[in-house]
């Protein structure tokens, strides 16, 4: 089985004083989340569309479902966790207890506040998961890195081995939960990136190109440059 997870799970505090989290605020006609999850169901290799949400907005996000989404039979809403890994292993958990888990089981975790993710994007992350069993999904760096120290740089990586993340990131389900229950709670609490998970562990994740339109609505700045893209 193929499943997506859509992480909607975040209070969007980067964005500042707004009435709802991110996700949920207008781009254009309709809400972020809601380009997300279209992209997503246009994508008939996908069997299950898991969206993990902030708990205090569930019923919130029901109500935009029912407004905006037509067919929401393989639709299927899960609490968020405390982080983001949290909420990546409660979809797990919820697809473990409702249907079992097979070995060639695959999720493809994308961020609700990424509207403008793309179909090649998406097919790349699954032919590649299935092959290789974990995945994320990059840009090249166009920008010198300085790695610093104390306000001091003291490294400046080659740019040619730069990437910058973007979702999706897809895991085999079973490696991805194995691997996770042996990391330490400390390791746990730090960590930002699913990918991660697998590095921690010296096992390899490959990388999918992403796109330089696959944005992250992040600030204010970045929803009025979504705004003006739409």
């Amino acid at each position: 089985m193929i499943y997506a997870e859509i992480l909607a799970g975040g209070n969007g505090t980067r964005m500042g004083n707004t009435e709802l989290p991110k996700q949920f605020l207008m781009l254009g006609n309709k809400p972020i989340i809601i380009y997300s999850i279209e992209q997503f169901l246009k994508n008939k290799r996908v069997d299950k569309i898991i969206i993990t949400c902030i708990p205090t907005h569930i019923d919130y996000l029901k109500e935009l479902l029912d407004k905006y989404i037509t067919n929401q039979s393989i639709i299927e809403i899960v609490k968020g966790g405390k982080t983001r890994n949290d909420s990546v292993i409660n979809g797990c958990n919820y697809i473990s207890d409702k249907y079992g888990l097979n070995d060639d089981d695959v999720i493809i975790v994308h961020d609700s506040v990424r509207p403008f993710i793309n179909q090649r994007i998406i097919n790349d992350n699954i032919d590649m998961v299935l092959k290789y069993g974990a995945v994320g999904t990059a840009i090249p760096a166009t920008d010198t890195v300085f790695i610093t120290d104390n306000d001091n740089i003291k490294e400046i990586p080659l740019r040619d081995n730069m990437f910058l993340a973007q979702s999706p990131q897809s895991f085999n389900i079973k490696k991805l939960m194995t691997l996770y229950s042996k990391l330490s709670s400390e390791e746990k609490d730090i960590m930002t990136d699913s990918c991660k998970i697998f590095t921690l562990n010296k096992e390899n994740v490959k990388l999918v190109l992403g796109d330089l339109s696959n944005i992250k609505i992040t600030t204010k700045h970045d929803l009025e440059v979504a705004n003006k893209t739409k």
